[in-house]
């Protein structure tokens, strides 16, 4: 099963690279741009049985390794198939 995973700074904690982007954008005259954050975007192809069983299986993958659970959050889109 193909998995997406989104990984995003949690709110309120400080995104540098989010903020260099907003700088860059504004001095390209993009000045309606505000609170931007960069994250991750992951893609796996995960073997299971069912979507459930892939979705416990790459919760565990994110809790442990692909984000950080301290500042950062994450969700994912299970496709079956």
């Amino acid at each position: 099963m193909r998995v997406k995973v989104f990984v995003t700074p949690r709110k309120g904690i400080l995104d540098p690279q989010g903020r260099a982007v907003e700088h860059a954008l504004k001095s390209l005259g993009f000045d309606g741009v505000s609170g931007v954050h960069v994250g991750r975007y992951i893609v796996l192809d995960v073997e299971a049985r069912s979507p459930d069983e892939a979705s416990a299986a790459v919760r565990r993958m994110c809790d442990q390794l692909l984000a950080n659970p301290l500042i950062e959050d994450y969700r994912f889109e299970v496709e079956p198939g």
